[in-house]
């Protein structure tokens, strides 16, 4: 085992990559690792009260699949239950493959589409197949999980399957001979972000003949010009913090990239933002990909669209259009409700269903435009510049008015540069946010007349605002995401925000325990956080507990006047109608004819025999959604006091009428409780996400008032789990 576990360790920072299978999703919290020298797998979690990553060693048997709901943060469960994409899928296979084709299913997951597959063959002409269907999938806990899908179909024998990327299978090895038909299904929101052009390359070069049939066929971008103020408070702080009076400068001038959202497409259901955008184009073609053929690695296209308003573009907006058939007459499309006819040539085929159901596997892409934005004025011919690599699409405006000063000063505020995501950019550029922590900061650092300061999370807006607000204070940033990018970025702000780099510290305590030597023996008299964690944002709300037990690891370093700032955690949550997000995260039955019920506990599924996780999501992105209650209070956690469990339970009395299908829960963070500030992170607030718990079947609420039910959590001090259960 000390062999086993040094080999972990040497490779402890390499993951799979996906050219040839389906990654987990970008939702998801662990990661699977295999080392095939030692036999082992391992899967990395990461700990909720450390931030820190730990590798767990996962049963080896190949055909067991854990009974834990151990892919439940995947998109797996969301995408088996798109219908219309199962559908599409399954009528194209069944027009493609014949009895004597040799299928090659690249990224199998449960392996629905190689059993389509096969089961095509034997419908050909009525007769018994004499071909094949190999399925390659790199994702072990789904391999596993395929297995035990085929056998219960009676398919296992039909079937092969390889725990290998598609780059790592060999003909002649591993096949006897190139496949003449595959099947995929390795796309993202963008398209290309899961190594589809990679794949789709290698495939053609090495595993297919040279006249191959492909399902799907081609995939088309669109786009549309959008304008929207809240998109554009997504990205831009700089021009947003000009309209904040707080005297504090993030983003200075001539540094304005110095916080900033990363140059890419984002995915977001742009549904829910309603009436919230305004459309200055119609819908235009970007880029075509014929799956039939080898792709390139890059393209380039210039678009010519015309502006139908005058306006100013936010933000692109895109989408893709899939053909599934040669024909054309079978497709799926990622279009946002709005688009009448999501299809090329405004052509109808019969197996186009309309509308989309919601899903959240698949969303729309927003590109944010520079800066303000691109003003327009109605019929005026806009050139915007598109290109594609291997991984992703960027665009760029051919206009000078789009030139920013970020450009100018891109170069000399490099090594201060600090990604973050979209919701925190705005978050720091939200007035009413900014002025309720600095009324707290103020609060608690009145009377400290140069206090030591400790900022215990990664939030540069309050290491910059104690600095900027108390010229006495000594402050240490913990940074324990950011580390040396925090401290860079604090000193390239420093001269602009009123402050000396020798009153600011940074020690990352991921690295080494903080001592009272870091402090020249004083006790600390201010322990505030947000609390944010860098990377943390996509998980849940209670993520943030990490606070509490820095300030437990602290405990010893207190003043006995200290002020912490949260100075608790109030668990809150909501009884919610969720008939979209439930029916995406529903137990699976018969998909096009294959039973998936074995794989309902493996990936989290609602009514599933084990409870339903406790998930993170933007409720307002979540479809259709209504409370049904008023918020309630389940338990608190006092931060005054060091880490400890508890426990807490709530009645839940139903105010409205309708079907109750889970709780919303969200953490509201006192700062200070005198003065009666609070950050919620709430469903009504757009920025954070919140965790789901949904019922494993849905509860019909007839008469309002007079009807409740029971929910409970539990918080586990040592491993930082919240459970909740209702009943």
């Amino acid at each position: 085992m000390r062999c086993q576990l040094q080999t972990l360790a040497r490779i402890v920072s390499v993951v799979r990559t996906t050219a040839g299978g389906r990654r987990p999703s970008s939702k998801a919290i662990s990661r699977t690792m295999s080392t095939k020298s030692t036999g082992l797998m391992f899967q990395v979690k990461v700990n909720p009260l450390t931030g820190n990553s730990e590798w767990v060693v996962i049963e080896e048997d190949v055909d067991d699949v854990s009974p834990e709901p151990m892919l439940a943060t995947t998109s797996y469960l969301d995408m088996l239950n798109d219908s219309p994409r199962n559908r599409a899928y399954r009528t194209a296979i069944d027009k493609t493959v014949s009895k004597h084709s040799h299928v090659l299913d690249i990224g199998s997951g449960t392996g629905l589409l190689s059993m389509m597959a096969a089961r095509a063959m034997r419908n050909d002409d009525l007769k018994s197949s004499n071909g094949m269907v190999t399925a390659c999938e790199s994702y072990m806990p789904m391999v596993k999980l395929m297995k035990k899908v085929l056998r219960a179909n009676n398919m296992n024998d039909k079937i092969r399957v390889f725990y290998k990327r598609s780059d790592e299978l060999e003909v002649g090895v591993d096949i006897a001979s190139r496949a003449d038909v595959l099947v995929s299904e390795i796309l993202d929101s963008e398209l290309l972000g899961e190594g589809l052009i990679p794949t789709l390359q290698h495939a053609h070069d090495k595993l297919l003949v040279e006249n191959y049939q492909t399902v799907p066929y081609r995939a088309t971008t669109y786009g549309q010009l959008v304008e929207s103020t809240y998109l554009w408070e997504l990205h831009d702080l700089y021009n947003n913090e000009k309209n904040v009076a707080d005297g504090i400068h993030l983003v200075p001038k001539g540094k304005e990239s110095i916080l900033r959202v990363k140059p890419q497409q984002f995915d977001m259901h742009c549904d829910a933002l309603g009436e919230e955008i305004r459309l200055l184009s119609e819908p235009f073609k970007i880029f075509e990909f014929d799956f039939w053929k080898r792709p390139d690695s890059h393209g380039e296209t210039q678009v010519h669209i015309k502006a139908t308003d005058d306006g100013t573009v936010h933000a692109v907006i895109s989408w893709w259009v899939l053909q599934l058939d040669e024909e054309g007459k079978i497709f799926y499309s990622t279009s946002p409700k709005w688009i009448n006819s999501p299809l090329p040539n405004n052509g109808s085929p019969s197996s186009y269903s309309g509308t989309r159901d919601w899903c959240d596997h698949w969303k729309q892409c927003v590109w944010f435009t520079k800066g303000k934005g691109l003003p327009v004025c109605k019929d005026e011919d806009v050139c915007m510049d598109a290109t594609h690599t291997d991984i992703s699409i960027s665009y760029e405006f051919n206009a000078q008015s789009q030139r920013s000063e970020v450009d100018h000063h891109e170069l000399s505020t490099q090594d201060s540069h600090i990604t973050l995501s979209p919701e925190r950019i705005a978050i720091y550029g939200d007035n009413h946010w900014r002025l309720s922590m600095l009324k707290a900061i103020n609060y608690a650092l009145k009377g400290k007349e140069s206090p030591l300061c400790i900022i215990a999370d990664d939030s540069v807006f309050l290491s910059v605002a104690v600095a900027h607000v108390s010229k006495a204070s000594h402050i240490i940033s913990l940074f324990p995401g950011l580390g040396d990018k925090g401290s860079r970025y604090l000193q390239a702000v420093a001269d602009e925000n009123g402050y000396s780099m020798d009153r600011v510290q940074v020690i990352n305590t991921r690295k080494r325990q903080l001592t009272m030597n870091d402090t020249h023996q004083n006790k600390v008299d201010l322990l505030i956080a947000e609390p944010f964690y860098f990377g943390a944002e996509g998980m849940l709300p209670w993520h943030g507990l990490q606070f509490w037990s820095k300030r437990t690891m602290l405990d010893s370093m207190l003043s006995e006047d200290v002020r912490i700032m949260p100075c608790k955690g109030i668990l809150k949550a909501c009884a919610m109608s969720l008939p979209d997000l439930w029916r995406s995260r529903r137990a699976l039955e018969n998909i096009e004819g294959f039973d998936h019920t074995m794989v309902n506990t493996t990936l989290g599924a609602c009514g599933s025999s084990s409870e339903c996780p406790c998930l993170p999501f933007y409720i307002w992105q979540c479809g259709e959604t209504e409370k049904l209650s008023d918020t309630f209070t389940i338990m608190e956690f006092d931060f005054m006091k060091p880490l400890s469990s508890c426990q807490g339970k709530a009645k839940v009395e139903f105010t409205e009428a309708g079907v109750c299908h889970g709780f919303a829960l969200w953490i509201d963070w006192v700062m200070d409780s005198s003065t009666n500030i609070v950050m919620s992170t709430g469903p009504d607030q757009r920025y954070w996400k919140q965790g789901v718990k949904l019922l494993a079947e849905p509860l019909k609420i007839v008469q309002p008032g007079k009807c409740s039910t029971v929910i409970e959590a539990y918080f586990d001090s040592s491993s930082g789990v919240l459970s909740v259960n209702s009943s």
